[in-house]
């Protein structure tokens, strides 16, 4: 391919910026069309646009600020203070960068550009060694966390022979990103099939929910049981997504039932609750405990209605609402996963949670919850 010179294409941008014709160009360089065409092309192009820093990053006026702070004498922790940035941040800066006697402001900052350059090549793909070893360890059930913290005692002192839990896992659930076999999954403790990074959260509507009150805010009296009215609640799902709510009181395992035929929406919801819970003598009404699903999004209106404080779980702890999880369990016989219970009404739904309060519990002395119940109203 014909090359133009430096002044060659010198002398095109000239021309260029005097708004001269092509034929023009072509008499003052003596070169084809196509090399001159290509001369136009590059300088018509328009500059490749800065980079997006974050403002966490270094800048190249902050390493230009290093370099004359390491050339006069300065502490690294004083280069720091003027900066306005932490010692450990310059520190790192020069450590990577040829120490304080090799350490350059462009230099530094074109590796910075590189480093941000994306897609990069992984790890794991980048050196054989890691990846045979990782390998190795994967085929003898080592999870990725045991491989990850091993690998650290025996390399101490080989950089290049790191690598995180979370790479092991991405190379293994994303083939494009790694270079670890797929078949190497069934070496793993659970077998899953794919697996979500740490940091991310699935949505599915837990945590939505504004001005929770944790359970660990709940009254003493509700936790060890010691006086009747703390309920329990939860949804019981059947075929369709379709659902009901159930209530179950703590000290006597009590149980009431609420229809929604409506749905299970937060206003839905809150209202058939409500409409429930003031059923009830003052004294039953002192709290209700639910998990973080997004039907009790309402719970403030709920509590507004009937008075009654709503406190919420843990994500995924069902153990912190036991008694509610166990009665579910019991219903089942009642109501089997995968059947229809759209079509039950508020009176049959109340028959089965009579059926169920007047079987007797060992939990409670083999006393039945109705029976609970009118002791400790008399």
């Amino acid at each position: 391919m014909e090359r133009l010179s430096a002044r060659e294409k010198e002398r095109i941008a000239v021309l260029l910026s005097e708004g001269a014709p092509f034929w023009r160009l072509r008499q003052e360089v003596h070169r084809s069309r196509h090399a001159i065409r290509r001369a136009v092309m590059a300088w018509q192009r328009p500059p490749k646009p800065e980079p997006n820093r974050s403002p966490l990053r270094l800048s190249l006026a902050e390493r230009e600020e290093i370099s004359r702070g390491i050339v006069a004498g300065d502490s690294l922790r004083l280069i720091a203070c003027r900066l306005g940035r932490s010692p450990s941040t310059v520190s790192r800066e020069v450590t990577r960068n040829g120490e304080r006697r090799g350490y350059r402001a462009c230099r530094a900052d074109r590796a910075a550009l590189r480093n941000m350059r994306r897609p990069k090549v992984a790890k794991l793909v980048r050196c054989g060694r890691l990846r045979a070893v990782v390998a190795e360890k994967l085929e003898l059930c080592w999870s990725p966390q045991q491989i990850a913290g091993w690998l650290v005692e025996a390399f101490p002192d080989d950089p290049e022979m790191r690598v995180s839990h979370e790479t092991i896992y991405l190379s293994l659930f994303v083939q494009t990103r790694g270079a670890l076999r797929k078949e190497l999954t069934r070496h793993l403790r659970l077998r899953h099939s794919a697996r979500r990074p740490g940091g991310n959260r699935l949505r599915n509507g837990q945590g939505d929910i504004p001005a929770i009150v944790n359970i660990r805010e709940r009254p003493a009296e509700a936790n060890d049981r010691a006086v009747p009215g703390h309920w329990e609640g939860d949804l019981l799902f059947g075929k369709r997504m379709k659902a009901i709510a159930t209530l179950v009181e703590r000290k006597t395992r009590f149980v009431m039932l609420i229809a929604l035929p409506n749905g299970h929406t937060a206003d839905v919801v809150a209202d058939a609750l409500a409409h429930k819970i003031v059923e009830l003598p003052e004294q039953l009404r002192r709290s209700l405990t639910w998990d973080q699903g997004k039907e009790m999004a309402s719970h403030a209106r709920f509590t507004n209605e009937t008075g009654v404080p709503v406190y919420f779980c843990d994500p995924s702890s069902p153990w912190q609402r036991g008694s509610n999880e166990n009665t579910n369990g019991l219903l089942r016989q009642y109501f089997p996963k995968r059947t229809e219970i759209a079509h039950y009404t508020q009176a049959e739904l109340d028959a089965v949670a009579a059926q169920l309060n007047g079987r007797p519990r060992q939990t409670l002395g083999w006393k039945t919850p109705s029976q609970a119940l009118d002791e400790v109203l008399r």
